[in-house]
């Protein structure tokens, strides 16, 4: 049974039309990716109501759950591509061994995490811009998330090596439930039980722990191709080496976006809560339609490096560009609306005028500047999921990294709050430009293939 499975999973790999089957794997993705937006602006109004300083917070615990994110993706990207890869070229044993350690690699990291936060909490927190005012609330949110870490990090590595295997309808699964749990957890514990903040803290945390359980299920009960088994971890150094190098691309993005978050919310902290908060808001909006586009560029992924693995050469081509024109349509269409009703969906979240002036231009200059993302996150995922893990590392650098970074240093003390306004939108025009050429030198290797 598990042979016939492979064999069919195989065929849809190769065979299937390449833009159903970048449907098919897209559209769970999207779900899952679109859930998580939903609770995390759900989360973001909830908390908000409890004042401008415990909105700031969520901003500043964002910035936390984005480096554990940020290891998520490292150990499941990195084992994913490889895994992905080795199915294509039928060495299934060897796609074990990945998804194994890269499982387990994953949760021994999260506990490193978890316990060096707890032993640098307060200098953690005001290192990711926190405010004095903000700073207890962003306390009380965090200790659990903190707690939650090693769940929180393999979560997101067992999502990666299912979409790498073809599998994404099975992440979502795991994924959206504990997203769904994760709303009404906030409802109960907030404004049932008024336990405040922490009560949004303890929702995130329980959450994590049930998507966790229901992911490692799938292995457990043979729903997957690989499995996860004490027995297949690896006991040599290339196989951990190997994982952490085509992974590095996606810790380095995960990072520099939350070297990002701090660095903004360093920023924007001196013009007070106000401006942390509508900050905060803003990118929680703002990714609502990039959710779409990662998700179809995710769908792309396992495409690309199945087929790569197959020496299908022409339809990891073909992928490319229908993700491309599929997340820059979808991206155009939902921003629209988003640009036009900016004042009213910062209002919804936090009904401050001041939090409503700082946040309704830097929607709309996000709404303009994510229209130049699509290129730049097709061709990096491209060359990650073929193995091209130098030219991989140098395109997640750019977007939140060695761009937007001295962007924003230099824009927010020559213009103040409108440079860190303007910062984002000009770093994704730039890295756009660089990736036109880097576009060129990717396909042109695939295409000598």
């Amino acid at each position: 049974m598990q042979q016939q499975n492979s064999r069919q999973q195989f065929i849809k790999m190769t065979q299937q039309p390449v833009s159903r089957l970048l449907l098919s794997l897209s559209i769970p993705t999207i779900i899952s990716m679109m859930v998580t937006n939903i609770y995390n602006m759900i989360d973001t109004a909830f908390v908000s109501r409890l004042g401008t300083s415990a909105s700031g917070a969520t901003g500043i615990v964002f910035g936390f759950m984005a480096i554990l994110q940020a290891f998520g993706f490292l150990c499941g990207q990195g084992a994913g591509s490889i895994m992905s890869r080795n199915l294509g070229a039928k060495r299934i044993d060897e796609a074990i061994r990945y998804t194994t350690t890269g499982f387990f690699l994953s949760f021994f990291l999260g506990l490193l995490i978890a316990m060096f936060s707890l032993i640098f909490l307060e200098p953690l927190i005001y290192l990711l811009g926190s405010t004095e005012t903000i700073a207890e609330y962003a306390k009380d949110y965090m200790i659990f998330i903190i707690f939650s870490a090693p769940f929180f990090t393999t979560s997101f590595t067992m999502n990666n090596l299912l979409r790498y295997e073809g599998r994404a309808k099975l992440g979502t699964i795991g994924m959206m439930t504990g997203a769904i749990i994760n709303i009404a957890g906030d409802a109960l514990f907030i404004f049932v039980f008024h336990m405040g903040i922490k009560g949004a803290g303890l929702s995130t945390a329980l959450s994590q722990l049930i998507s966790f359980g229901i992911l490692l299920s799938m292995y457990l009960t043979g729903k997957t191709q690989t499995k996860i088994a004490f027995s297949s971890l690896a006991k040599d150094f290339h196989t951990y080496a190997n994982i952490i190098a085509t992974g590095f691309p996606s810790l380095l993005r995960q990072s520099l976006n939350s070297i990002a978050a701090m660095l903004l919310n360093n920023c924007a902290n001196i013009y007070g809560d106000a401006a942390v908060a509508a900050m905060s808001i803003v990118s929680r909006v703002s990714f609502f339609p990039m959710a779409i586009a990662i998700g179809i560029g995710q769908g792309f992924q396992p495409i690309s490096s199945f087929n790569y693995g197959a020496k299908k050469f022409d339809r990891v081509r073909r992928a490319f560009w229908s993700a491309f024109w599929g997340s820059e349509v979808a991206l155009f269409l939902i921003s629209i609306p988003i640009f036009l009703f900016a004042p009213t969906l910062i209002a919804f979240f936090r009904n401050d005028s001041l939090v409503i002036i700082y946040g309704e231009r830097a929607l709309q200059l996000m709404c303009i500047g994510q229209l130049f993302v699509p290129l730049t996150m097709m061709v990096e995922m491209g060359f990650q999921s073929t193995g091209q893990k130098l030219l991989a590392s140098f395109t997640s650098t750019l977007r939140s990294g060695f761009l937007f970074i001295p962007i924003l240093l230099i824009l927010s003390r020559l213009r103040g709050m409108n440079g860190i306004q303007e910062a984002q939108p000009l770093a994704f025009v730039f890295t756009f430009m660089i990736c036109l050429f880097l576009c060129k030198i990717y396909l042109n290797k695939i295409k000598a293939k």
